[in-house]
């Protein structure tokens, strides 16, 4: 098997940021996890995917081992970081794997960035036009989109009972959440389960990463809340868009949006019978769709 070591590097924003690095060849790829994971997340990638790749995954700012001094606020505070995450350990000419919010933190990076990446692959990304959260603060309200952090954090839907899971170590709920929409088929082996739960526990922002992708919208388009800025259009890279095609998580329309939105950049894969987790779901497939596309 190959070697994954774990490293921590402290930015010059006062932030340490914890990543695993794998042994491997001369293509390199960093790979961004999402919501409720951290680089743990990507270990079936980092101990199959080919030895001819180099592979870094990042604990991105409140996840995983990374610290959290300061509030995450947007998803460019993700991406800033990112870039001085490689800065600090010398990485250059790489491509960048985002995973769900992963996704719209490497489209980010990308936009503002340029000269970083050489390709970049959205797997089960959000949109382009950023991840609406609806919400509710009393029991009698209806659920509706909410436009700031503090309303997400009394959300009752989504905010207080995943924090609540977390702090109690309530694992039934955390895994009857996850089976509900991601691991709607097939689930990792027990240990790695358990294991991936004990790992969402160490999430120290959860509300504030409902918020950010709530206001992301790199898009030239208004998406309910807020107006795009225009960056998608400064990602100058090929991009691999892959979503399964049982996703419940990122909406087909979504991934429509993301499409529409690159343009000509991207390519479109629709993995088979995959949910939101194609790691799990079907890592052969993905592995393969990846590694295709990087050695294009």
């Amino acid at each position: 098997m190959v070697n994954v070591s774990m490293k921590e590097v402290l930015l010059p924003n006062g932030e340490t940021l914890a990543y695993r690095e794998r042994e491997g060849g001369e293509v390199k790829v960093l790979l961004i996890h999402g919501n409720m994971t951290s680089s743990k997340h990507w270990d079936l990638v980092l101990d199959n995917m080919d030895e001819n790749y180099k592979l870094y995954a990042v604990d991105l700012r409140g996840f995983g081992d990374s610290s959290y001094n300061n509030l995450v606020m947007s998803i460019k505070d993700f991406s800033d970081d990112v870039k001085l995450f490689v800065d600090e350990i010398g990485l250059k000419d790489f491509s960048v794997a985002g995973w769900s919010t992963g996704g719209a933190v490497a489209m980010h990076f990308a936009a503002d960035y340029p000269g970083y990446c050489n390709k970049l692959i959205l797997l089960a990304s959000e949109s382009t036009r950023g991840y609406p959260f609806d919400g509710k603060i009393n029991e009698t309200d209806e659920p509706r989109r909410f436009a700031l952090h503090e309303e997400i954090k009394q959300d009752l839907i989504r905010t207080i009972p995943v924090q609540t899971a977390y702090d109690t170590n309530n694992v039934d709920l955390l895994k009857l959440i996850w089976n509900a929409v991601i691991y709607t088929d097939k689930q990792p082996a027990a240990e790695l389960y358990d294991e991936y739960v004990q790992d969402m526990r160490t999430q120290r922002n959860l509300a504030e990463v409902h918020h950010a992708n709530n206001t992301f919208n790199i898009s030239r388009h208004y998406n309910g809340l807020v107006e795009g800025n225009g960056k998608v259009d400064l990602i100058d890279v090929p991009v691999l868009v892959l979503q399964g095609d049982r996703d419940m998580v990122i909406l087909k329309e979504m991934t429509k949006e993301l499409v529409e939105d690159l343009g000509e950049k991207a390519e479109f894969v629709e993995l088979k019978n995959c949910g939101h987790s194609p790691l799990v779901d079907d890592l052969p497939q993905l592995l393969k769709a990846m590694t295709q596309f990087l050695e294009e």
